[in-house]
């Protein structure tokens, strides 16, 4: 026996044909598979993903609750539309309200302005009236004169005696269109005052004058201011029958009356008490005017 006999060859067995063939087998077999399946894998991920979503069916109860949304929407639209026009009237209404109370305090200064220059002129009326009465007054205490006494010689002795008395109340009777209109105005005492009035049942002050002298034939204004400029300023110490009384300013005058004689007059005072005879001493007037 060799001396190298016993040791282990370190060349690899040989191995027989047919167990190569059946690996090769398997290994052919195993590479198939892997080939298939790769394939099958990229002609899947070659083809999109296609997902269906199914949507619910809309069932009545579902269509009931859109109608009451959408009625709920449009009531809560049309609310907001009446707030907006309810709001719109109040800005509205404030301004017209501004305006108003601007033009109440525009028309209460104007009111509060006339009642002032009333006063006023009431007050220069009254004024005038108190001048009048002590005019009248100084009048009648100097309009008395003194007789004055004469002795004769001769057969015997007489006492003349020249007096002349005006007290400015005593006058001489009214002749002509003067005792015409003194006869007319007194007819009127009585009547009503209505302003503007020119009779026959009523009158106001100026036209009670303006209708007395429409009598004789004699046309005057229709207004106290212009009837206290009609004719000649006279002194209210020597008055007339027939002139006509005026109280305020001349071309101002505010109420006229006609002078009948003796210290009266007759006009159409007020309402309360219409057309009356009065004397001077009632209420002095400011001034006269004679016309005839």
């Amino acid at each position: 026996m060799s001396h190298t006999a016993h040791i282990r060859s370190h060349r690899k067995p040989r191995r027989n044909a047919s167990s190569l063939a059946v690996r090769a087998g398997v290994a052919g077999g195993v590479l198939g598979t892997l080939a298939v399946a790769g394939a099958s894998g990229s002609a899947n991920a070659a083809e999109p993903v296609t997902q269906t979503l199914e949507l619910p069916t809309l069932t009545a109860d579902l269509a009931t609750q859109a109608a009451q949304t959408a009625d709920a929407t449009e009531q809560a639209a049309a609310h907001y539309q009446l707030q907006a026009e309810r709001d719109a009237a109040a800005a509205k209404a404030a301004k017209q309200a501004k305006a108003d109370l601007a033009e109440a305090r525009k028309k209460a200064a104007e009111a509060k302005k006339k009642a002032e220059e009333d006063a006023r002129k009431k007050a220069a009326a009254r004024a005038a009236r108190t001048a009048a009465r002590t005019t009248l007054a100084t009048a009648a205490d100097t309009a008395t004169l003194p007789g004055g006494t004469g002795s004769g010689t001769g057969t015997g002795t007489g006492t003349g005696t020249d007096a002349g008395s005006d007290t400015g109340t005593s006058t001489p009777p009214a002749t002509g269109s003067a005792a015409a209109i003194v006869s007319f105005v007194k007819a009127q005492v009585g009547k009503a005052y209505v302003s503007g009035a020119t009779g026959p049942s009523a009158y106001d002050c100026s036209g009670l004058v303006q209708t007395a002298f429409k009598q004789v034939g004699v046309s005057l204004p229709r207004v106290s201011q212009d009837q206290s400029t009609a004719g000649t300023q006279v002194s209210l110490s020597n008055l007339q029958p027939g002139d006509i009384l005026y109280w305020g300013g001349a071309g101002s005058a505010y109420h006229v009356a006609v002078y009948v004689g003796d210290g009266m007059f007759v006009g159409a005072q007020n309402p309360s008490t219409g057309v009356v005879e009065r004397p001077l001493s009632y209420d002095p007037p400011t001034g006269a005017v004679r016309v005839l």
